[in-house]
């Protein structure tokens, strides 16, 4: 036999070699091998070798998981849902997004059709890619069994290296004076977030339609003239907030001659499902142009998670560029206010002196620390994007130059969809510059509340509390009354002297004729006559961190006070029943700047929003978190039909392989 002839054949044999070999397993999973070692069969190289060693120990078949979520084992039960869907995603993503928008579909928190194709068309390939890289059993599938699924403890946090340069001596520094040395008038800053503006927002269209977010024509039933529940011109609970709404709300914050303004960034509405980089684009332009049409003082801005298309998927530099084009939308709008500026066209972040001050803002990028950010599941790093280095050497230069510094950043570091790793070493760093840091601002919760972060979180109380995070509520009438804030700031140590929260009240039967925008309520003098009733309690002071932690011990003593609290939140809106174990647990997420100590027990579905009866006193963004992708996953985990529907399609697409 020649050479030749013998590598043409041999070339033919090992051409045929899958197919001989695929017919020789089908076989022999008809002649008696157990349907979970048929799964094997299936799967590619790297699936097999990550499950090969430990296959009686996951669950691999909807009965033996749901027997799993029914038991003591949900944290076994989340491997097998992850080996499901990890198995799903290696047929390919349009395999994954098909079987997902089905099971979507069937699912009661996201019945439209239409939903759930145009969420998963968007974000199911990210998602898909996450996972066919997620090895089982390791941390990082335990980091999304509890932080996504909430089906697992959460892991320990790993030691961080922080590294600090060394300090200065007390000689050398260079500290900001005092407010004794050089008495002024207090200045006043404005601060609001999560507008979540629509552009689309059609008068008369229905505000009770089938979708998350109404008030456009989606059909021609839902079109003005067409509708039993036509909405205002100023906005609904049921939808994103009109343009009309947006600019009443600058108008009153420039009658109000704040210095500068604060936003904490999302701006893009809640039509995930349809979202896109030239839709995002256009609603980011908007928002900024209308906010420069107005008197409101430069505006210092950060980030939100939902301005990215697909929403969250904002990517570190190591794994990719997806949000560039965001960082040059954004970067276009803040030079009106701050110049070009480097850093945000590459990463999205800023570090400038306030104009005629010796303060410093920092703008953060939270959204690399957001745990459904699919991007974070990749490859993960201790600080990706290296931000937490770069806000190591920012704080490092304002304490050496005398500066104050204000942190503004979109998720608050205490939230419970904030990694306990991230957030962790952020306080290792909060703690080691709290005498720079005049106060952090942010958003995402949708709510009106505050969290304090400590040096000793084992033993908080009112002498080691160490800085203060002022989380404004929402624009967007979605999630309450439409409000701001106003602050009333000390202009030479910058620390705060009183927060007031304005706000729209939407059950005005004046509303829809124009909104008017009036003081809801006032830090000092809603809490200081409660914590001290001598006259002086009234004069202006710094709301210090250890007077907000002495607020919460009134929260803690006082139910009345509580309830007034929990009012506030939502400015009157849609406020829910709060129980004892309520209370504490508010109370407890007042107390942690730092996510690992904020008492939120993960509970099925409870990360993604889906309620539990016994859990409905999170503090969450409910509205910047759910979606179609985090119903589905959620419904998975409590209706046993769906597990079942996840299993079959597996079983569909691996048999078309």
């Amino acid at each position: 036999m020649s050479g030749a002839s013998y590598t043409l054949r041999a070339s033919k044999v090992f051409t045929l070699a899958p197919a001989i070999l695929g017919l020789f397993l089908f076989c022999l999973l008809f002649l008696g091998h157990t349907k979970a070692n048929a799964d094997l069969l299936f799967l590619d190289s790297a699936t097999k070798r990550e499950v090969a060693g430990s296959i009686s120990n996951i669950p691999r078949t909807a009965t033996a998981i749901w027997n799993d979520l029914t038991s003591d084992r949900s944290c076994v039960a989340c491997q097998g849902i992850l080996f499901l869907l990890k198995t799903l995603a290696s047929a390919g993503d349009r395999a994954f997004v098909r079987g997902m928008q089905e099971i979507c579909a069937l699912s009661l928190q996201s019945a439209d059709r239409e939903v759930c194709d145009g969420t998963f068309s968007i974000s199911g390939p990210l998602l898909a890619n996450t996972l066919r890289g997620m090895t089982l059993g390791s941390r990082n599938s335990d980091l999304f069994c509890s932080s996504v699924l909430g089906l697992c403890n959460f892991p320990q946090v790993e030691a961080g290296n922080i590294s600090f340069p060394e300090r200065l001596s007390k000689t050398q520094e260079n500290r900001p004076p005092s407010t004794s040395q050089v008495p002024q008038r207090p200045i006043k800053i404005a601060h609001f977030s999560d507008l979540h503006i629509d552009n689309l927002y059609t008068p008369g269209a229905n505000a009770n339609c089938t979708k998350p977010m109404c008030c456009r024509s989606y059909t021609p039933a839902d079109a003005p003239g067409n509708n039993d529940a036509p909405a205002g011109p100023f906005g609904d609970h049921n939808c994103g907030a009109p343009l009309r709404l947006e600019n009443s709300m600058y108008a009153a914050i420039q009658a109000l001659s704040p210095e500068f303004s604060i936003f904490t960034g999302d701006i893009v509405d809640h039509a995930i499902w349809s979202t896109s980089v030239e839709h995002n684009s256009a609603e980011i332009k908007t928002a900024y142009q209308h906010m420069a049409e107005h008197d409101i003082g430069p505006v210092y801005g950060a980030v939100g998670n939902h301005e990215m298309s697909p929403f969250n998927a904002l990517s570190p530099k190591h794994l990719g560029n997806s949000a560039d084009w965001l960082y040059k939308v954004i970067n276009r709008a803040w030079s009106r206010w701050i110049g070009s500026q480097p850093d945000v066209e590459a990463l999205g972040v800023y570090s400038v002196k306030a104009t005629g001050t010796n303060l410093r803002i920092i703008s953060l990028s939270t959204n690399m620390w957001y745990t459904l950010n699919w991007f974070l599941y990749q490859q993960p790093r201790q600080d990706p994007g290296d931000e937490l280095a770069r806000l190591v050497r920012e704080l490092d230069a304002a304490e050496k130059a005398g500066e104050r510094v204000y942190l503004v950043g979109h998720m608050p570091l205490g939230a419970s969809d904030s990694f306990h790793d991230a957030s962790n070493y952020f306080d290792q760093i909060v703690n080691r510059y709290k005498d720079t840091i005049a106060a952090m601002f942010y958003g995402h919760t949708h709510l009106d509340h505050f969290q304090l972060s400590y040096c000793d979180y084992g033993n908080r109380r009112a002498d080691n509390a160490v800085a203060m995070s002022y989380i404004a509520p929402s624009v967007t009438p979605l999630s309450g009354m439409p409000a701001f804030r106003i602050y009333t700031v000390d202009p030479v140590t910058f620390g705060v002297m009183d927060v007031e929260t304005y706000y729209a009240n939407m059950e005005d039967q004046q509303f829809q004729q124009g909104p008017k925008w009036e003081k809801y309520y006032s830090a000092r003098e809603t809490y200081a006559s409660l914590l001290d009733p001598s006259p002086e309690s009234s004069s202006p002071m710094e709301l210090t961190p250890a007077f907000w932690h002495n607020v919460t011990l009134l929260l803690e003593s006082d139910p009345a006070a509580f309830d007034e609290y929990r009012t506030r939140r939502t400015r009157g809106w849609n406020v829910p029943e709060c129980d004892e174990a309520c209370r504490k647990n508010d109370i407890c997420q007042l107390r942690a700047a730092r996510s690992q100590d904020n008492c939120f027990v993960p509970s099925p579905g409870a990360s993604l929003g889906i309620r539990q009866v016994d859990r409905p006193d999170e503090v969450r963004g409910l509205q910047c978190d759910r979606s179609a992708v985090s119903d589905t996953l959620g419904s998975i985990i409590v209706r046993k039909s769906l597990l079942e529907l996840l299993d079959k399609k597996v079983h569909t697409e691996l048999r078309l392989r």
